[in-house]
């Protein structure tokens, strides 16, 4: 399993006035790994949606911490949004995490357009759930996409 290059974490409060620090972070990370305008607006909606998921459902109002991380690589990021705002073993969380399936929405609670909504944004959704939900997804730089997806076909 490749480790990323950099690796960036942060808690925030269960509230939505925070969301605008996640996305101004996340907006700094991914133009200095050479995102796009648009991609980089593409990951704010999806990381936000799945923030706001966190929030709204996961605590329902009580207090409570949502954990995102950055897995910085050379040709993608990786983010991770966890909503029972333990600190988690970026590696660990990742090896137990399932490919999405339908059957994953249902964790998702009723968040449904917003699970909709980042599965169209992003290059990969993975869900896992144990106490809370951790949701890792993944974004490739322009063209990586299209030459990973050359060499499978290939090989």
């Amino acid at each position: 399993m490749m480790k990323p290059a950099d690796y960036i974490e942060m808690k925030i409060p269960a509230k939505p006035e925070f969301l605008g620090v996640t996305r101004l972070t996340l907006s700094g990370i991914a133009s200095r790994m050479g995102f796009s305008y648009e991609t980089i607006e593409d990951l704010k909606i999806a990381t936000s949606e799945a923030i706001t998921n966190a929030v709204q459902h996961a605590y329902k109002g009580e207090d409570g911490e949502v954990v995102i991380g950055f897995g910085l690589h050379s040709d993608h990021l990786e983010v991770v949004v966890s909503d029972r705002g333990k600190s988690f073993d970026f590696y660990e969380t990742k090896k137990s995490l399932g490919p999405y399936t339908d059957h994953s929405a249902e964790f998702l609670r009723e968040g449904g357009l917003g699970l909709y909504l980042i599965e169209t944004l992003m290059d990969e959704v993975k869900v896992h759930q144990n106490e809370g939900i951790t949701l890792f997804m993944t974004k490739y730089l322009e063209g990586e996409q299209v030459e990973r997806d050359a060499e499978t076909i290939s090989t």
